[in-house]
């Protein structure tokens, strides 16, 4: 007695402490829980541009915070969470209720795999109820906030927007004559790249002030994505068919652009170096002092606390994107101020889209319900056919070379076809005017190529010709739908068809400088070829017109039309011939015929 025992091996066992501190199988269970996180932080850092759409949805979405901040928040605490918080056997085997300590025997490999006693799955099945939770509420928080947001949007869309008595004039010397697909068809097979191809068109300004459809000649195939640059750009004359001029800006290669791979993407170094910003619109590709350059426009977001939180979105400047791999992030005013990018579009088209769409609720949220709403002065963004190529906003050129965001707006209502409201966001700056009706409906885009079709009831529409992308013009101050007649397979545009918004009355041309004429207000139903009221010269008048001969000046404008009639002919003779001063038995007059064959000659069916 007196003496004690010893253990097997021969030492005394000492007493465990019950002084305070975490003991050593808890410090290397949180421990080794934070290395991996902190591993796995560095990785999402490093490709955060990946994670861009997640993280921005967190920060500027009320859903997004309770679904993905909600459900990573809970996958954290999960992750820290001891396994023997989820066993009570465990926690009763331990002889102890406090969180911290952990079991003598703790593996954290085996528990990370999932086969100490469950607990990896349970966590798991936990966070899944969790978020299936969040979901749910989210549905109910989304409702509320997209509400919100839309009511606001309107609210200060109309705010800061002013309303105008006439239209804007429209730049005559830069009208959409080519459509995008005529374009697409028409460029790619002028251009031959065997490692690069063009790829998403967008409408830029040319250094000369006319519009072009712009590409970025980027890598073609998944090899080629990894190893090659982007190779310039290109533009293509998008305010003339005749004679269509394509700029190749190929000799330049960009260090970040566009069809390049990950990290070597324009669009990877963007979110990486402003990951606070959206990039919802394409590049729009220009030239300045001959250097291609890119630039992208930003939009933000920002929160509305009252009367439920709630986010609207801004416009956030824009990134400008050198050849060399440098990128300036600019404000909105330093992009209004810049000698580069002057002249372009500034603002985002996408932004614009939305804040026309959210003026149905410019006068309440209930007043939009679909059964308790009065629906008053409630107005949503007009409807394009099928076929129409095109989407609004449209982009137009102002007088000035001002570049604008053309909206039709339409009256609430399924059958609503006519235009009730037309609003104009000027593509630098983002400032609104908006032109009312007065009540008086105006022709929409779908009625007017009904229009443009049936004025001309002989051509096989469908099989060989289409109507197609209607764009808004001012003529004399009047709105005109503008549109192209090009055979099915968009390898040309025949004729220019202008369908007044107000009378409905079509008018067709034929040239690009008719075109211009016609916007410039010089050409009119009583002037354009092949009229049943264009006038003749005096001469015989029997017969049927077949076609007119039609002489224009050296600026384009139609000096004279000779109509052509059934059982006459044409000849093109110089100026000593004997044909030159009589013509059936008539002297004609000297200078009337210098004048002629001097002057551009053109004859149209």
């Amino acid at each position: 007695m007196g003496k004690q025992p010893k253990s097997d091996g021969g030492s005394e066992q000492v007493p465990p402490t019950d002084g305070p501190g975490p003991d050593r199988d808890t410090l290397l269970y949180f421990g080794f829980r934070t290395l991996l996180l902190l591993a796995v932080l560095a990785v999402g850092y490093l490709t955060r541009p990946i994670w861009h759409g997640l993280v921005y949805s967190a920060m500027y979405s009320p859903t997004g915070l309770l679904v993905v901040g909600g459900g990573s928040l809970a996958a954290i605490v999960l992750w820290y969470l001891p396994p023997d918080r989820l066993s009570s056997e465990d926690s009763r085997s331990n002889g102890s209720n406090d969180p911290t300590v952990i079991s003598d025997d703790f593996d954290p490999f085996e528990e990370l795999s999932g086969s100490s006693d469950g607990a990896a799955g349970a966590k798991i099945q936990l966070l899944a109820v969790i978020v299936g939770i969040l979901i749910a509420v989210s549905f109910l928080v989304g409702g509320v906030s997209g509400t919100l947001e839309q009511r606001s949007l309107a609210q200060e869309t109309m705010a800061d927007a002013t309303e105008v008595q006439n239209f804007p004039k429209a730049n005559p010397e830069n009208p959409r004559v080519v459509p995008r697909r005529v374009s697409e068809i028409t460029t790619r097979g002028e251009v031959s790249y065997r490692q690069h191809r063009l790829g998403t068109s967008d409408i830029a300004r040319r250094e000369d002030g006319s519009l072009a459809w712009s590409y970025p000649i980027e890598p073609d195939g998944f090899r080629n994505t990894l190893l090659l640059n982007q190779r310039g750009v290109l533009l293509s004359d998008m305010t003339r068919i005749d004679d269509r001029r394509t700029e190749t800006f190929d000799d330049t290669q960009f260090t970040y652009g566009e069809g390049m791979f990950l990290h070597r993407s324009a669009d990877w170094q963007l979110k990486k170096t402003d990951y606070l910003s959206r990039y919802t619109d394409d590049a729009v590709e220009f030239t300045y002092n001959g250097t291609p350059y890119m630039y992208y426009p930003k939009t933000g977001h920002e929160w509305r606390l009252t009367p439920f939180p709630h986010t609207v979105p801004v416009w956030d400047g824009g990134a400008l994107v050198f050849p060399d791999g440098e990128i300036q992030h600019l404000t909105p005013e330093e992009a209004q101020q810049s000698e580069i990018v002057d002249g372009q579009r500034l603002y985002p088209v996408s932004l614009t889209r939305a804040e026309m769409g959210s003026l149905s609720y410019r006068n309440g949220i209930v007043n939009q319900l679909p059964a308790v709403g009065a629906h008053k002065g409630e107005i949503e963004i007009a409807d394009l056919p099928p076929g129409a190529d095109n989407r609004q906003p449209f982009i137009i050129d102002l007088a000035g070379e001002q570049l604008s965001y053309v909206t039709a707006m339409e009256p609430y209502g399924q059958d609503s076809r006519g235009l009730d409201e037309v609003w104009f966001a000027n593509a630098e700056t983002g400032e609104y005017t908006f032109f009312g009706t007065d009540r008086e409906t105006l022709t929409g885009p779908e009625r007017a190529m009904g229009i443009a079709r049936s004025e001309d009831s002989q051509t096989n529409w469908g099989q060989n010709f289409v109507v197609t992308e209607p764009v808004p013009v001012i003529v004399d101050e009047d709105l005109w739908w503008h549109i192209k007649v090009s055979p099915t397979d968009f390898t040309d545009v025949t004729r220019n068809v202008f369908v007044n918004a107000d009378s409905g009355t079509a008018i067709a041309v034929q040239t690009d400088n008719e075109t211009r004429a016609f916007i410039r207000g010089e050409v009119d139903d009583s002037t354009t070829d092949g009229s049943q009221n264009a006038p003749d010269d005096g001469r015989d008048s029997d017969g049927e017109v077949i076609y007119y001969i039609v002489i224009t000046d050296e600026n384009g404008e139609v000096t004279e039309r000779i109509p052509v009639r059934s059982g006459q002919d044409t000849s093109i003779v110089p100026p000593d011939d004997d044909r030159v001063t009589v013509t059936n038995g008539t002297a004609t007059n000297e200078t009337a015929t210098n004048e002629t064959t001097t002057n551009e000659t053109t004859a149209t069916a």
